[in-house]
């Protein structure tokens, strides 16, 4: 049955810097790179809409044009005037491995649920059957913006929505480390898919393995969570049915940017058509191996793994094109995000 789906975060301009200094700009954000993937990937009486501020300049009105295209709905996306959105640049080593420059103190989404025009959006919450958001979400929002949003999410789960948490952990986005607890901890309760990333978790509680990941999150109340472990196995649990699903071995990595973020709306989007976890941890890891490939956050619709098919977990669910034949060039997956 079509569902809406309502994603919240923030998405910055980015910035990829190249090996001769060189910048190439586009745009990006952990939970708009789901979102877009999400759209790709499920039928198109889906509704996937993006829900963030922007500001009233050229920067802003070239995201919500790319969104479009991407077929996101922007009804739920503020634009507050006179501010701007928040900048990013990617830096990556030989390994493919990335880091980040953020330019974000000032940006519109620090305020989307602290003004007026808030009401309207966060009451429409109440219209959607999936919700998402990330660590990163909670992060930028701050206390009031919290404030404001989580009694909203509660509603929404009383009226059957499903929450979907990315634990997205960022040091820097954190006044401390208990501060981030202490906001991760008011959400758990309330979370009903979790899509976690191992080394986030340890960074932020420090625990000692992923079974005491695991037992927390079912203390907290989320019995469906995923454990994201890069290029190793993820590991699932499920109302207590444990699965260990391993990756896809990819021999040349360009760019791991945004792996974590199509791994979950991989996962996620087969898990709302009916495959079961193990089926649905194959089919992520498909999206994620092709985006790695890749510079950038996302990939051309050229390099999208087949299509997701729910009832036929029988069915041969490799990928339809080899990855050799990808393709991705920089100019490719540069420029359009």
């Amino acid at each position: 049955m079509p569902a809406r789906i309502a994603l919240i975060g923030e998405c910055m301009i980015e910035l990829q810097q190249h090996a001769d200094g060189t910048l190439v700009q586009g745009f990006g954000g952990d939970t708009l790179n789901t979102a877009v993937y999400l759209r790709r990937l499920l039928p198109s009486d889906w509704q996937v809409s993006y829900v963030t501020a922007l500001g009233d300049d050229s920067f802003s009105d070239a995201m919500c044009k790319a969104w479009e295209a991407e077929g996101i709905d922007l009804s739920l996306v503020q634009r507050l005037p006179g501010r701007l959105p928040g900048m990013y640049c990617i830096q990556t080593d030989a390994q493919g491995e990335r880091s980040f420059l953020y330019w974000r103190n000032e940006a519109a989404v620090r305020d989307c649920f602290n003004q007026q025009g808030a009401i309207e959006v966060l009451g429409r919450l109440q219209d959607y059957s999936v919700i998402y958001l990330s660590g990163i979400t909670l992060a930028v929002l701050g206390d009031e913006g919290m404030d404001n949003l989580l009694p909203q999410l509660i509603e929404a789960r009383k009226h059957g929505a499903l929450l979907v948490f990315d634990n997205n952990y960022r040091p820097r986005l954190w006044r401390d480390r208990q501060h981030a607890q202490d906001t991760y901890a008011r959400l758990l309760p309330f979370v009903d898919i979790a899509l976690i990333t191992l080394e986030d978790e340890h960074a932020l509680f420090q625990e000692a393995d992923a079974e005491s990941t695991f037992q927390r999150y079912a203390q907290a109340g989320t019995l469906h969570v995923v454990l994201k472990r890069g290029a190793n196995s993820c590991l699932i649990e499920n109302s207590f049915k444990c699965y260990e699903v391993a990756a896809e071995v990819v021999d040349n990595v360009v760019d791991t940017t945004a792996a974590g973020d199509s791994f979950s709306a991989g996962y996620l989007a087969a898990s709302l058509q009916g495959l079961s976890p193990d089926h649905a941890a194959v089919k992520a890891h498909s999206l994620a191996a092709r985006v790695i490939q890749c510079p950038g956050a996302l990939i051309p619709l050229a390099a999208m793994p087949g299509a997701f098919r729910a009832g036929n977990e029988d069915d041969d669910l490799s990928v339809d094109t080899d990855s050799s034949e990808l393709g991705c060039s920089e100019q490719d997956c540069a420029g359009d995000y």
